[in-house]
């Protein structure tokens, strides 16, 4: 009943099948986490909801924080019978995944949200909107797997709706931008038409901007508690506090998050140069291949700001995103050496009991 609106792909079928194969055992079933609480979980199985954990032998295989199940996930589980919980065995291989760094000085990845289909980057037309935080989401969106799509909310607050547009599309190059209103409906239907059945969608945004009114909209009830942006500061209260899977009546599904006050990058390097496509573009015109744009002579990116063509500020954000993953890409190799070692150390344990 459920698999089908959740979107669940053939290769986990198939999968699923293999298991239950090779183990002659047809209680293995699928299931896709639609709450995260700390490590338990709410799944959704084709025909009902269940509490989970993970089994023992998973959360001793796991080696860090990205290879629990996060909100999204497909896993493979086993009900216990009588009751309304699961345990699970397996998590299916993501189709995308939108990351970020978690708070705090640790290097570590956390999902935010696992298997969708577009990431809907949510700002408001109001002191909220910073096109330099928008280029730090849409640089994490990119490399998601997922389609970024803007949305700009609170339109029936502002007088100039295109202007925040424009400004957007300044640093958005081939991403759908449109203005919605939860309150006149502008913009809602538009929204929905992404989440026809079977496809994922996630609300990411800072506090108060507005994604618990959008959904709201959305299911055409008061299913998420709504707070306002502060009016002295522009700044959000915090409305939601977990991430959720929800079932809308399109037949798709949507993931809310927490607002984020800031989007740590995670990995992502690879997506600067198509988030910065006009100052890679003006790169190529520089007159050395290994140009800094910092001091060099007949310098492209440098002669367009002087111009007026690039902005400065915008050139300050890429030099700036680009310190900040040099810097993740240092930490997260010398991680992955230290869970390499941690790994080794286990194997070498499991050797030496086997004896």
């Amino acid at each position: 009943m459920y698999l089908k609106q959740l979107g669940v792909k053939p290769i986990y079928q198939e999968e699923l099948a293999i298991i239950q194969e090779e183990r002659k055992d047809k209680h293995r079933q699928l299931a896709r986490v639609i709450v995260e609480h700390k490590q338990s979980y709410k799944i959704l199985t084709d025909t009902e909801e269940l509490s989970a954990v993970v089994s023992g032998a998973f959360a001793h295989q796991a080696m860090e924080r990205a290879d629990y199940p996060a909100v999204g996930d497909w896993v493979i589980i086993e009900k216990l019978i009588g009751e309304a919980k699961a345990v699970i065995h397996k998590l299916l291989t993501r189709q995308s995944s939108f990351s970020r760094k978690i708070a705090g000085l640790t290097t570590e990845e956390q999902i935010v949200a696992a298997n969708v289909d577009f990431v809907f980057i949510v700002m408001s037309m109001n002191d909220d909107f910073k096109v330099r935080r928008l280029e730090r989401y849409l640089i994490a969106a990119w490399d998601s797997g997922a389609t970024p799509v803007i949305v700009l909310t609170k339109a029936d607050l502002v007088d100039d709706v295109s202007s925040y547009i424009a400004d957007a599309e300044s640093v958005a190059f081939g991403v759908e931008i449109f203005a919605v209103s939860a309150l006149t409906g502008l913009g809602v239907e538009k929204l929905s038409n992404y989440l026809e059945q079977g496809k994922t969608g996630t609300l990411l945004g800072s506090s108060g901007v507005g994604k618990s009114s959008l959904i709201n909209a959305l299911l055409a009830e008061d299913y998420m508690s709504v707070q306002t942006i502060r009016e002295d500061d522009a700044k959000g209260r915090h409305t939601t506090t977990h991430r959720e899977l929800i079932l809308l009546s399109t037949g798709g599904c949507l993931i809310d998050t927490p607002g984020m006050r800031e989007l740590q990058l995670w990995d992502q390097s690879g997506h600067l140069e198509t988030s910065f496509q006009d100052i890679e573009e003006l790169a190529l015109q520089c007159k050395f291949r290994d140009c800094t744009h910092t001091s060099e002579p007949n310098c492209a990116v440098k002669q367009a700001v002087e111009k007026g063509q690039l902005e400065q500020g915008r050139l300050k954000s890429y030099f700036k995103l680009q310190r900040e993953l040099a810097y993740l890409d240092r930490k997260a190799n010398i991680r992955a050496q230290q869970a390499e070692t941690k790994k080794w150390k286990q194997v070498s344990k499991q050797i030496k009991h086997r004896k």
